[in-house]
């Protein structure tokens, strides 16, 4: 038997790769009430009941002490009606400490409490001793610098160190060994998208040296068409496309439950309410070429102009606002010698729109979709479609808020941020499998 923990849990990327790679996961935990309804309800699918074979516990990781987790663990009834011998070592803690201070996506700052998180995650593996560690996280944590940083030993670190050099020496300094932290892309491992992780594997003193995965399809990654064609709503179009294997995989199913079976998608899909756009919005997403940005679309508006005859609602939005006629408004655009104010009136001033390529990975999901648009129809995503990107079952159901939006998005984990903050199973299967092989 090989026995996992996941902390900083989120809905269950990780624990997805754990299960699939022949992990039982007796303890896990994250704090959003969200995210736990989705992960329990996930974990009851799979035949994993609170209280009989595994434990989940929502906490801020602050509070959470190593002798609670493995009272949890001792506790699971398994253990003590016979069935199973509880384990004196856990093999693997894996987890991803709360990203948002050191993401390159929004604003950076180095004194964000999030980004202590990851001192946390070394304190429990301190307490739990582990044979091997995993830690994922963005891009960002590979560069991210401190002021003042003091570690769980009580070793204060120069100003300006960086997060991997103090995460490698706070281990050395608790027993354990880490190999060069690696930056792997969810491409490289038959995930439909550009991903990029930092990956940390740490090992126990005494205990064999693991390896990173070898790509498995960076010549050729999955695309777009491979992930979610089946999803598109307009039937002409969804009639001329065949069914790809990595469709077949997720409605099949990959993650087993406890009896070793895969749990195939059954009679309905869930999660694949389209959010609503107006007629504007439509056919201003209808303007993007495949593969397009909301920059790209404005410099081919202004060099080669754009046909919007066809486009009533904009005709008529820009014909109020612009003070012309629709025969003006048309021959403005056609002719391509419209003015900045003119083009931030047709397009709006929001640049970061962009249309995905049919024929490409997904880009990064983010827990915001709002700005991407479908190769085949003028709409964003679908949870369900994002999910596919990022390589989940079709049987894994987001429960909670479809989405959020202001302030609340700082507390609110919804099925969207449920499913841009996960690592996506297949990588994390990549990784814990090389660990799997070790213990």
């Amino acid at each position: 038997m090989a026995y996992a923990i996941d902390l900083f849990c989120g809905a269950g990327g990780c624990s997805e790769g754990l299960i699939q790679a022949g992990f039982d996961i007796l303890f896990s935990s994250d704090i959003s009430d969200m995210v736990e309804l989705t992960y329990r309800h996930r974990h009851e699918q799979l035949g994993l009941h609170q209280g009989y074979n595994t434990w989940f516990e929502r906490s801020d990781v602050r509070n959470l002490k190593g002798d609670f987790i493995w009272q949890k663990i001792k506790s699971l009834e398994w253990f003590n009606n016979g069935e199973r011998e509880c384990p004196k070592d856990i093999d693997l803690i894996i987890g991803g400490p709360s990203c948002q201070g050191f993401s390159r996506a929004g604003r950076r700052k180095k004194d964000d409490p999030r980004n202590m998180l990851f001192g946390e995650y070394v304190r429990v593996i301190h307490e739990i001793r582990p044979r091997y560690i995993v830690l994922e996280n963005v891009e960002g944590f590979m560069d991210m610098q401190f002021i003042g940083y003091v570690g769980i030993t009580g070793i204060h670190y120069e100003d300006g160190s960086i997060t991997p050099n103090i995460l490698r020496n706070e281990l050395k300094e608790i027993g354990y060994h880490t190999l060069e932290p690696k930056i792997l892309n969810a491409a490289d491992f038959g995930v439909p998208q550009r991903r990029n992780r930092a990956i940390f594997i740490g090992y126990r003193n005494g205990e064999k040296k693991p390896n990173y995965p070898i790509p498995t399809t960076h010549e050729q990654p999955l695309t777009l068409q491979d992930a979610i064609s089946d999803l598109i709503t307009d039937s002409p179009i969804q009639n001329r496309i065949k069914e790809s294997q990595y469709q077949k995989d997720c409605k099949k199913g990959r993650t087993p439950d406890i009896h070793g079976n895969p749990i195939p998608v059954g009679d309905k899909l869930t999660n694949t309410e389209l959010p609503n756009v107006t007629e504007i919005v439509a056919e201003r997403f209808s303007l993007f070429e495949q593969g397009e940005s909301g920059s790209n679309l404005r410099k081919r508006v202004k060099k080669e102009g754009i046909d919007i005859s066809e486009k009533k609602a904009l005709i008529e939005m820009c014909c109020e606002r612009l003070n012309k006629t629709a025969d003006e408004i048309v021959q403005i655009f056609k002719n391509g010698n419209c003015t900045e104010e003119e083009i931030d009136v047709l397009l709006t001033k929001k640049n970061i729109r962009q249309r995905w390529n049919a024929n490409q990975p997904s880009a990064t999901i983010l827990s915001i979709a709002d700005d991407y648009i479908s190769p085949w129809e003028a709409r964003t995503f679908s949870v369900r479609e994002m999910a596919r990107c990022q390589s989940f079952d079709d049987s894994f159901e987001f429960l909670g808020k479809r989405t959020t939006g202001g302030l609340l998005r700082r507390v609110e984990v919804p099925q969207y941020t449920q499913v841009g903050n996960a690592v996506p199973p297949l990588l994390a299967k990549a990784v814990v499998s090389e660990i799997k092989k070790c213990v």
